[in-house]
């Protein structure tokens, strides 16, 4: 009963999104009350706390808001400013091929988003770029959501492993255990980080041929898988382009780069294998004409290229500035103490809600994504030369977005707090998300190695994170390692690639991303979508930790 208690926010989220094609805005405030609901009379949690937890995911939710603002005021800004058309016109150069389009954009182009900023970001950067080159807006937030899978592990940054590993396990107790067997806990988190980079690398490697497959099949004139297959060869390289130096430098240099580097070795391989007809498919594919999209596949937000009028063709090298900006302010904001030290000064600090031990947000609004976009829009207004009438415009467009995302995930990231604030309680239960990976732990045995990666994925599912999974259920997934005595640190591994892959079908993010392109209202045809490509990623990932495991005997410190 508790687990299926602990369940029900989840399966009440899948029925009325995907069961019964609910928009989520009417669909997530009904699962915030049953969430709430169930806290209260079922693990007996305090009203207080339900509220502060509340109050934490709504400033969390102005977090998020920032970000999708900044992605989508950057986009007006440089449709307003000619840039947009300049970078179709520079993608169209290379190729026509819509499939090639989206391995450049979308996967490689997305992965270096991810790789330097994370939590979501890549969509609502990558979906609105993709629908102003011509792709339908439900097709970009589909090739969106899907990108956020192999690189996600090591987004940020290495935001997971840094931040969501470190203070998700008890590094205390086990750093004891292991320099007690002559290792260390940082020689420990690099074999985990090796060993998630590998994993992903097999797995991801696919990911791009996937995508395009999925691109012909539910958005092509045909309806086929084929024409997706067609292009299996430039689809591989482009996925190997990118995991090949995405593993290396996660076994050699640490979770910082392995996603930002990948990406940038593929784009650069990539996009000159297309300049080239390297391994490119013998016929051109597109969508059909747009007056033939059904009415599911556009979004509300329109990029009219012949809005800039009589304003001077900007070159391709000047539209593309503003987003090498995005992508060196954010290393650099990453890495570099100074700045980041400078951004992060200006901040709120709300110290514990309502009195809840816990219970507290962070706002950075210069250091968030959202700061940095901002502050290169600022940049693009004298870059690309505009006019203040439009900029105003821009700005105008942009804030209309916000306005049915932010009532969206104003319901669903409260929820989110409440289910992981829960462990604190009267009923003496541990938290939600703890109680059903126990369960699932319980159920399965010795065979939860296959299904450790899906307990990481419904974290994130629930978090909309793959850092907020592993702070959840790294600890946990530690202890069922020991208790069965299996390798923990690869049991931990597939925990942060299970939360990767959960992140296709996070509500949140499917909320943030279709805000981005004008498609509230119809997530739960995303998240019908995306489950196939989570479903891949996870059987994959749990096959690959049972072969791990049981027949080639991956071992570490503390199971030696």
């Amino acid at each position: 009963m508790q687990a299926l208690l602990a369940f029900m926010p989840i399966l009440l989220s899948a029925i009325l999104l995907v069961g019964l094609n609910w928009p989520a805005k009417r669909a997530m405030p009904v699962v915030f009350i049953a969430t709430a609901l169930i806290a209260v009379l079922g693990w007996e949690m305090s009203l207080n706390r339900v509220v502060a937890s509340t109050l934490q995911g709504g400033l969390i939710t102005l977090s998020v808001l920032w970000i999708i603002f900044g992605a989508i005021l950057l986009l007006n800004t440089l449709k307003h400013s000619g840039g947009i058309l300049a970078i179709r016109e520079g993608f169209a150069n290379i190729t026509p091929d819509r499939r090639i389009q989206a391995l450049i954009i979308a996967w490689l182009f997305g992965c270096f988003i991810e790789g330097a900023s994370g939590f979501g970001t890549p969509a609502a950067i990558a979906a609105p770029l993709l629908v102003a080159m011509g792709f339908p807006a439900l097709a970009a937030v589909l090739l969106g959501m899907m990108v956020q899978s192999t690189p996600v592990s090591f987004g940020a940054v290495g935001t997971p492993i840094l931040v969501g590993l470190n203070t998700g396990l008890d590094t205390a107790s086990i750093g004891a255990q292991l320099q007690a067997n002559g290792s260390s806990w940082q020689a420990y988190l690099a074999q985990i980080t090796s060993q998630v980079a590998i994993t992903h690398a097999i797995i991801g490697t696919l990911m791009p041929l996937f995508m395009v497959m999925m691109l012909t099949r539910f958005f092509g004139r045909n309806r086929s898988w084929k024409e997706g297959l067609a292009v299996a060869p430039f689809a591989i390289l482009a996925g190997l382009a990118f995991t090949v130096p995405y593993a290396l430098t996660g076994m050699l240099l640490g979770p910082e780069f392995p996603s930002i580097i990948g990406s940038l070795v593929g784009l650069v391989i990539v996009v000159s294998a297309a300049k080239a007809g390297f391994l490119m498919p013998k016929q051109t594919w597109d969508f059909a004409p747009a007056k033939e999209w059904p009415e599911e596949w556009l979004g509300s937000v329109e990029i009219k290229l012949e809005s800039i009028g009589n304003k001077t063709p900007l070159s391709v090298s000047r539209a593309w500035v503003p987003y090498l900006l995005v992508a060196a302010l954010l290393i650099l904001s990453r890495t570099n103490d100074t700045v980041k030290n400078a951004l992060k000064a200006v901040a709120y600090k709300s110290g514990d809600l309502l009195g809840e031990k816990g219970i507290t947000a962070v706002i950075d609004p210069l250091y968030l994504p959202g700061g940095i976009l901002a502050i290169v829009v600022i940049a693009t207004f004298f870059l690309h030369r505009m006019k203040w009438s439009e900029m105003r415009a821009a700005i105008g467009e942009s804030g209309k977005v916000l306005f049915g995302a932010g009532f969206v995930l104003m319901f669903t990231v409260p929820m989110v707090r409440i289910m992981i604030n829960s462990g604190v309680n009267l009923s003496g239960l541990k938290s939600m998300p703890i109680a059903m990976a126990q369960y699932v732990a319980d159920t399965f045995g010795a065979s939860y190695a296959f299904f450790a990666p899906t307990v990481g994925a419904m974290g994130a599912f629930i978090a909309g994170s793959n850092t907020v999974s592993n702070m959840m259920l790294a600890q946990f997934q530690f202890g069922v390692a020991e208790n069965l005595a299996i390798t923990s640190s690869m049991i931990v591994a597939v925990q942060a690639v299970g939360a990767a892959a959960g992140n296709m079908i996070a509500i949140h993010n499917v909320v943030a991303a279709s805000a981005t392109v004008g498609l509230l209202g119809r997530e739960g045809a995303t998240l019908r979508r995306t489950i196939l490509p989570t479903l891949y990623y996870l059987a994959m990932a749990g096959l690959i930790t049972c072969l791990a495991l049981y027949v080639f005997g991956v071992r570490d410190a503390l199971s030696a």
